[in-house]
């Protein structure tokens, strides 16, 4: 007779097949260290209300996915990140990309322009344009987005410390194109704290930075009201090595300093909550990926009503981007990284994400080539038209392994966040150094389970075979930088001088004052002051901030 229930099983059935053959190891656990059984049934949830814990699509708490149809309405954003060289080079990759079926444009700005510097500064030499875009000036920008209207195009922007120059830059560009600003679509990343965790192009500290944040949610609510104002990240917590529970509990916190942060600037939370946009990473593990995302939406939308008392729904919804795990690439047998994105991506589209972007197969090598980002969208097409995936939403909701893991994360997260808050939020956690401590010992067992094969990486500790050679590397022609410094110095000489000088004089006075930057930006960009020039200003006024050190 089929045994009734699951302890029936294990005696029965379980017991006896693992002293027949013991399963091949010890345990099996998930990146944040849940425990997986042989296998889950109704008994693993009997606890869960399916009304309150996860209703349905489009109503909170979002478990399922923020809009009724989900997929069946409207395929994800396919926004293919990119930027290299100078602006010429990146706007012919961003024109080929549409041409091929892009849906969305995804900027990456190089190292100088993401830290304050021009690219004519001391410190840039030898870094222009090579992870990213060289942008110094306006005239940059519109060189960018030639034969772009920015009112056809949604449009995202990777940049943080510098975020209200390139957003001023956007905004003064759209002017000059006639377009209404707001008909703007897009979304700027504008994360500072996790900069300061994880990835460290910051300039500033931590309470003049989340000055210029608020700032730009209070104008963009007036100005640019479409605009995404915030993406904040979990993509570079998680890529910088910690678990997908830590990924969730850490991003989260930083949303609730922001939402406070613009609370207390006098901001209503219903008036800006909705325009807030999340970012996260899809990594190997295919079933907690899918877990995090669903975990993330119910735990914000229980944020934003209990503790923020938001009421309209759009501000309880998570929105957010994913990006498939740089971090997972390998330099060896580079063409399983096509597997590795191909199932990262499945996990971040049943897992109800709103755009996405797929890394290329020679990332580890290089900026990626015309062929690899080629690939990568047709991945992303792919999953879109040829296997089902948007056809009903929230596929694996009622798995009780997903609904196992998406219980254990939430409450995971919930006990991070809980920390967090008896430090006093997540910027003191930051001074205090404990989300750069979880994650550094994150990322060292990570890397310590590898080396000693507990964790399996194909082509690296295991299956491993000589590498192809990868053709067609994209490589960055060493001319492009004096092309960029030639483009500068000629705008600084061009430019009204006088006119620049007093709007930077401007910046400093507001800066120095309570009131709103943001038009003070508009008016430096349209004089064409350069982006070093501008963050000089600021440097001036703010300071600059020095790496937290952590031990």
């Amino acid at each position: 007779m089929p045994s009734k229930t699951k302890k029936e099983w294990q005696e029965k059935v379980l017991g006896p097949a693992l002293k027949r053959a013991p399963e091949r190891q010890e345990k099996f656990e998930t990146s944040s260290g849940i425990n997986l059984a042989p296998v889950y049934c109704p008994e693993d949830i009997q606890e869960l209300d399916y009304a309150t814990a996860l209703g349905y699509p489009g109503e909170y708490p979002f478990t399922r996915g923020i809009q009724p149809t989900m997929y069946r309405g409207r395929l994800w954003t396919m926004r293919q990140y990119a930027g290299f060289g100078t602006a010429e080079e990146s706007n012919k990759r961003y024109r080929y990309l549409l041409e091929q079926g892009q849906t969305g444009l995804s900027i990456a700005f190089q190292l100088p322009t993401q830290i304050g510097y021009e690219s004519s500064h001391p410190l840039a030499k030898g870094e222009v344009g090579k992870v990213g875009v060289a942008i110094d000036t306006l005239e940059d920008m519109e060189i960018l987005f030639k034969d772009i209207p920015l009112d056809k195009v949604s449009t995202s922007m990777t940049i943080n410390s510098t975020a209200p120059i390139l957003l001023a830059m956007y905004i003064a560009l759209a002017r000059k194109q006639g377009v209404d600003t707001a008909k703007l679509d897009g979304t700027i990343q504008n994360d500072i704290l996790k900069e300061y965790m994880a990835r460290g192009t910051y300039i500033f500290p931590p309470r003049p930075s989340m000055r210029l944040i608020t700032d730009i949610f209070a104008y963009c609510n007036k100005n640019v009201p479409r605009w995404n104002t915030i993406s904040i990240s979990g993509y570079h917590i998680r890529e910088a090595g910690s678990t997908a529970a830590q990924e969730i509990a850490f991003t989260l916190a930083d949303g609730i300093a922001y939402v406070q942060a613009a609370i207390d600037a006098g901001l209503d939370v219903d008036g800006f909550a909705g325009r807030l946009s999340f970012f996260f990473n899809a990594h190997n593990n295919l079933f907690e990926e899918v877990a995090k995302f669903r975990a993330a939406r119910r735990l914000w939308a229980k944020i934003m009503s209990q503790r923020f008392k938001a009421k309209d729904p759009r501000s309880m919804m998570l929105r957010f981007h994913t990006q498939t795990a740089g971090c997972t690439l390998t330099a060896q047998q580079p063409y399983n990284n096509v597997v590795r994105v191909a199932i990262q991506a499945l996990a971040a589209t049943l897992g109800g994400t709103q755009s996405l972007h797929t890394n290329s197969f020679d990332e580890a090598f290089a900026t990626p080539s015309q062929e690899a980002v080629t690939i990568a969208l047709r991945t992303q097409q792919l999953l879109a038209y040829e296997n089902g995936v948007g056809d009903a939403a929230d596929a694996l909701g009622g798995s009780y392994l997903i609904e196992h893991l998406t219980e254990q994360l939430e409450k995971k997260a919930a006990d991070y966040i809980e920390k967090i808050d008896k430090l006093g939020g997540a910027v003191a956690a930051i001074e205090q150094g404990l989300q750069q401590r979880e994650i550094q010992e994150s990322s060292y067992q990570y890397q310590k389970n590898i080396e000693d094969s507990k964790s399996v990486i194909v082509g690296v500790n295991k299956f491993i075979s000589p590498s192809v050679k990868v053709p067609n590397l994209l490589k960055i022609d060493p001319a492009q930088e004096k092309k960029q410094l030639d483009r500068l110095s000629r705008v600084k000489k061009e430019r009204d001088s006088e006119k620049c000088n007093k709007a930077l004089k401007n910046l400093e006075e507001v800066a120095r004052s309570q009131e709103n930057t943001m038009p003070a930006f508009v008016e430096c960009v349209e004089a064409y002051a350069s982006l070093g020039e501008i963050c000089d200003v600021l440097r001036k006024v703010f300071g600059v901030q020095k790496e937290y050190l952590v031990f």
